[in-house]
């Protein structure tokens, strides 16, 4: 699979896509949100018949347990999972898949495996990386709990809005799929989060050069 060529790039905003845009990647802008992201990932996906990989690229937060993580960094995620598909109860959270129901037709779990291609075509490409499960949250973790659950429910090292979205429309479409961010800011309480927006729009520049053969 060549990277510049066989696979579409996923982003939620304009400024997330521009350094894959001025580099010349063929990407696809969706808005915030999974079902923005899966409603134009499988549109574009199905007007691109070469494509045969989709990347969900873009900013995200890091979560607590992350200590490794700096902001500007890149998160090669190993998984992209849904935070918040399933029941809340006293006893805590019950994912959607251990209540009986797939999340989809034919899609059993809200958890989206990268595909083994494209995570181990980017590991030399990406050599300071950290790899890590990403989670795709609707409601962002603003208070120091929030974060906490995030962890517990999914074991994520970092946040974002669209990445179960773009891999559910990749599996469902026969895409290989997977999740690149640079971390924008910290998570937990709003008014202690760190950000540095620039950093982590810089850094999306070097992860678009990644995927440029050479």
């Amino acid at each position: 699979m060549r990277l510049d060529a066989d696979v579409l790039f996923i982003a939620a905003t304009d400024r997330e896509a521009a350094p894959f845009k001025e580099r010349g990647l063929p990407i696809a802008v969706t808005g915030i949100g999974k079902v923005n992201a899966a409603v134009v990932a499988s549109l574009a996906l199905s007007g691109r018949r070469e494509a045969s990989g989709v990347v969900s690229v873009g900013v995200a937060g890091s979560l607590p347990g992350a200590n490794q993580l700096g902001i500007g960094d890149c998160v090669v995620g190993t998984a992209s999972v849904s935070a918040e598909d399933g029941l809340l109860t006293p006893d805590g959270f019950i994912p959607v898949d251990q209540m009986g129901f797939p999340l989809a037709q034919g899609v059993r779990s809200g958890r989206f495996p990268a595909a083994p291609v494209l995570l181990h075509a980017v590991q030399d490409r990406l050599p300071t990386a950290h790899f890590g499960a990403i989670a795709t949250v609707s409601t962002c973790s603003g208070t120091d709990a929030a974060a906490r659950e995030v962890v517990q429910r999914t074991g994520a090292v970092a946040e974002a809005m669209e990445g179960v979205g773009v891999l559910q429309a990749a599996a469902q479409l026969g895409a290989a799929g997977l999740e690149v961010r640079a971390i924008s800011n910290t998570t937990g309480r709003r008014d202690r989060q760190q950000w540095d927006l620039d950093a982590a729009l810089a850094t999306l520049g070097l992860i678009a050069d990644a995927f440029i053969a050479s």
